[in-house]
């Protein structure tokens, strides 16, 4: 285990950021040496904790020779393996691992751990409510919320609802959750992973690698990709089968035969239409939750209620305003094809869809057919429209090409009429025109809301 490291070793961090720093922080409170790098500028508040914890740290530069004596090195999920101070930490033998490996190992809260390529904050919130609203002492981390580190140093929980990302799993030794959720696995970071799906595919499965008979392993089951890898890998974790031909009079089941809580069928059915969710992705998510709350022992009545007061998070089908009958909508989370796939297949009025960005290798074959039937007009927003445009133009009726969220704004308005759906759902990464994919989304909503001033005028 990586909490046997003996005290006084030196505990190197790289990344300054949340998880950083959350991990300095347990890491100095277990009475290890410890120093932090950033080859960034760090951000004020942070630098005011290490400063007020005594931790020694660097920015804009990565000192190698302080870096390389290190123990251990607990790295940002950001930072690639195949940089080179990674890869020279690795030919020295030193240990790479993430904060969730690190803090896992100082904490005896049960935990519960979502990954999948699309709706893992939602579920991770989903579940986090739940859990919360039934009276659980439960804490939200991963890559949501307060630094799981940080977390275990300073608090107590009998819990931990934890969003792992692809990046935080490629760097886990022992990390163990009791209920692992794979919610899907579709093409997504293939620049990361050497533009083979497989190695992505192996990166998400590292969730379940150190479970065991005894856990729980939730997982979409109509997921081509998910069955064909368990038939390959045949895990000995109790599986947990949800699915969007769920049937509530036999229920999910385990591997080992046996039945599972027909009241799934039951409580979802009676609460999904209630909730601010919309799309058969959301109805996944909201399987896995209501899953997870019942391994946890948490009764339907309870359920129920933190169902109806669940609010998700923003930027994921996130209606902003309906302007003369038109309908705006931020799906700014939506980084990938299959998110545009499921987001499209949440409506049934005509689109129009602005997509657009900075493009991870994406195959837009997946949501064609969808486009071909409902999308009326192609708004691509980005620096590089070429793609976009070339692969849709005999199939959208009108397509432009901008980089500015107003004018992708203007024009959608332009050609929407009463009924229509502007969607805001764009399959690739943010950072060519934007901060970040909440940028993004938030410039969409001023814009947005710019248009009902206009019309107010």
């Amino acid at each position: 285990m990586i909490n046997c490291i003996p005290v006084q070793q030196k505990v190197v961090i790289l990344g300054g950021g949340e998880s950083g720093v959350g991990a300095a922080i347990l890491a100095k409170s277990k009475g290890y040496e410890v120093f932090l790098s950033d080859k960034g500028k760090l951000h004020k508040k942070y630098i005011e904790v290490l400063e007020k914890e005594g931790i020694a740290f660097e920015e804009e530069q990565h000192t190698t020779d302080n870096i390389l004596d290190a123990n251990l090195v607990i790295k940002s999920p950001g930072i690639p393996d195949t940089v080179p101070l990674i890869v020279a930490l690795k030919k020295k033998h030193i240990p790479v691992i993430s904060e969730i490996e690190f803090a896992a190992g100082f904490t005896n809260a049960r935990i519960i751990a979502i990954t999948g390529s699309n709706g893992k904050t939602t579920t991770t919130l989903l579940i986090y409510h739940l859990l919360k609203s039934a009276g659980l002492k439960v804490g939200l981390a991963g890559n949501i919320g307060d630094s799981f580190a940080w977390q275990v140093a300073t608090q107590q929980h009998d819990f931990y609802v934890l969003e792992i990302s692809s990046f935080q799993l490629d760097n886990i030794v022992s990390f163990h959750p009791e209920i692992s959720v794979l919610l899907n696995i579709t093409p997504d970071h293939l620049d990361r992973y050497g533009y083979d799906f497989q190695n992505y595919i192996d990166s998400k499965f590292k969730i379940i690698q150190n479970q065991t008979a005894d856990d729980y392993f939730v997982y979409f089951t109509d997921s081509e990709v998910i069955k064909a890898e368990l038939k390959k890998r045949k895990p000995q974790v109790r599986g947990v089968e949800i699915s969007l031909t769920f049937k509530p009079a036999k229920g999910a089941h385990f591997n080992n035969g046996m039945l599972f809580a027909d009241i799934l069928g039951k409580t979802f059915k009676e609460n999904f239409e209630s909730l601010p969710l919309k799309g058969p992705h959301n109805a996944i998510n909201a399987m896995a939750a209501i899953s997870v709350a019942q391994l946890l022992g948490i009764d339907d009545a309870k359920i129920s209620e933190g169902l109806k007061s669940f609010k998700n998070a923003p930027h994921r089908l996130e209606i902003i305003e309906v302007i003369d009958g038109v309908t705006y909508v931020n799906d700014s989370k939506a980084t990938n094809v299959d998110s545009v796939f499921y987001a499209l297949g949440s409506f049934s009025q005509p689109v129009v869809l602005i997509a657009g960005g900075v493009d991870k290798g994406n195959d837009y074959s997946q949501i064609e057919e969808l486009v071909r039937n409902k999308v009326k007009g192609l708004i691509v927003l980005g620096k590089d429209p070429e793609k976009l445009v070339s692969y849709f133009s005999e199939i959208v009726p009108v397509i432009f090409a901008t980089e500015s969220i107003q004018e992708a704004v203007k024009k959608a308005g332009d050609w929407a009429v009463n009924q229509d759906i502007v969607l805001l759902s764009p399959a690739c990464a943010s950072f060519d025109l934007f901060k970040n994919y909440e940028d993004r989304g938030d410039q969409f909503k001023a814009a947005v809301r710019n248009l009902v001033r206009s019309n107010t005028n």
